[in-house]
């Protein structure tokens, strides 16, 4: 059972889909309602669910068991039982010709463990009572490295501390169940809260101190007005959470743990603002057809690297997936995203010579993604100023090839955007947006350094979505976005 990070579920197999959280919650709210028996197991599932505590242990005794699992798998091949008794796996190639005659005084058992020519064959030109006697040491001698180099299965590297906590508490109030819990999604959690830790001490602490001095005054909005724009949210953002905020407030007055909570429930609707107008929540590759995926932006906010996390978490969620080496002027730009290609096991379609177009990289990929069938396809591009027109100009010369070469494909252009560089990244984003009719935006480097709020800015201001997050250099510290965990990671303390 493999979780798709694409669809944020856990595939069984094509024929048996795994329901989402909104089709489970609804499955038991239908149950809940009738009188029939089958409810009842959906109630005592419910109440786990509630009882946080347990819950998270059920799932951190499901990761063990996982994890011992994966261990033992290696340890049932009988191929490699006598991997542990050969001597010259550790001696480096070079050295071979100095040891040679040293070889020869070692004893034949020995040197016949040692060989990966099978030993029925080494011994097909012995006598036959030799080949019995040999045979009989040599399995000897495989019982006794069987007992002695067996290793124990090795604990999960992970402890049921507070942030595994933290993350069963997100999971669970999504409708998760322990046993579709993996430890990539714990550990995702856990980065993530600990690259918004940063943000979260200081606008936290400082905004519970004001809601509970009681009624907002001036100086509170003006104080909490502070905190918002310190965390890069942005004037537009601020003023509406502001103005939101002083509603709810004039209406009734909130203890300070409930108008966080209120104030978590205003940020995840402004962070979902851009579905109810022209895009859709769920953002994957569309099956059956070739989709094209084209990453923009400066440079040094991390493309290359993007791509190569795309390219691994599309293939961890089973799809074939292509990467086009775009990025012709940068030095080294072509190198980078075949070592990532590599990383991540992906074919990178590149021209080898320097200062090549773009667009004809792009049109040669674009050819052998439809050659070998494959489902994604991610476009690396030139890093560019918006004040540069002449490589503006290219990147609409390579959206036109796309749009005529693939015109039936689905094709996307995500603003990769730095997290650290707050509202100076957003000045880019308008030109970026005519000229590569952007659908989405990717928030990378999220590890500590940046201010969460800058997400919310990014939502306000250019009314798109935010289609992933990156909070490390990992190849799977990239996953798509979800407004209830980021939310979740930059509020709760």
């Amino acid at each position: 059972m493999v979780f798709n990070w694409f669809r944020r579920k856990f595939d069984k197999s094509e024929s048996e889909p795994v329901p989402d959280a909104e089709q489970v919650d609804k499955s038991v709210s239908e149950e809940a309602e009738s009188d029939l028996p089958a409810a009842e197991p959906e109630t005592d599932s419910t109440e786990v669910a509630t009882d946080y505590l347990a819950w998270a242990k059920a799932a951190y005794e499901n990761i063990q068991q996982q994890q011992a699992e994966t261990a033992a798998q290696p340890a049932e091949d009988p191929d490699a039982v006598a991997a542990p008794t050969a001597p010259e796996s550790e001696v480096p190639a070079a050295a071979l010709d100095t040891i040679e005659p040293e070889i020869a005084t070692i004893d034949p058992i020995e040197s016949e463990l040692s060989n990966d020519t099978p030993a029925t064959a080494q011994g097909d030109n012995l006598p036959l009572w030799a080949r019995d006697d040999r045979q009989q040491r040599l399995e000897q001698l495989k019982a006794t490295a069987i007992e002695t180099v067996e290793p124990a299965a090795p604990t999960p590297d992970i402890e049921l501390d507070d942030d595994f906590l933290w993350s069963a508490k997100v999971l669970a109030d999504q409708g998760r169940t322990p046993e579709q819990v993996s430890l990539d999604e714990i550990n995702w959690l856990k980065k993530l809260r600990q690259g918004l830790d940063k943000t979260r001490r200081g606008f936290v602490n400082q905004f519970k101190a004001l809601i509970g001095q009681g009624p907002l005054n001036a100086s509170a909005v003006e104080s909490i007005e502070t905190l918002l724009l310190q965390a890069d949210v942005g004037v537009e953002a601020t003023d509406y959470v502001i103005e939101t905020l002083q509603t709810k407030l004039r209406q009734e007055s909130l203890p300070p743990e409930e108008a966080v909570a209120y104030l978590k429930q205003l940020l995840r609707d402004l962070l979902d603002q851009p579905y109810q107008a022209n895009y859709t929540q769920e953002f994957l590759p569309t099956p059956d057809r070739l989709n094209i995926w084209l990453l923009v932006g400066v440079n040094g906010v991390g493309k290359t690297t993007t791509i190569g996390k795309l390219a691994h978490m599309s293939k961890s969620s089973g799809y074939k997936c292509l990467i086009a080496a775009g990025d012709t002027f940068r030095a080294a730009a072509v190198e980078q995203v075949k070592v990532w290609g590599q990383r991540s096991g992906i074919e990178v379609i590149a021209n080898p010579g320097q200062n090549t177009d773009p667009a004809a990289v792009v049109f040669d990929a674009i050819s052998a993604a439809r050659s070998r069938e494959t489902e994604l396809l991610l476009v690396d591009t030139a890093g560019r100023l918006q004040n540069k027109k002449n490589l503006m100009d290219e990147l609409s010369k390579i959206r036109r090839i796309i749009d005529k070469q693939a015109g039936n494909a689905q094709i996307e252009s995500l603003l990769v955007l730095d997290a650290t560089l707050g509202q100076n990244g957003l000045r880019q984003a308008q030109v970026f947006a005519e000229a590569a009719k952007l659908s989405g935006v990717i928030l990378t480097k999220l590890d500590g350094t940046a201010k969460g709020g800058v997400a919310l800015a990014v939502v306000q201001q250019l009314g798109l979505p935010i289609r992933f997050i990156g909070a490390g250099e990992g190849i799977e510290d990239l996953r798509p976005f979800s407004s209830y965990e980021f939310v979740e990671a930059l509020l709760s303390g």
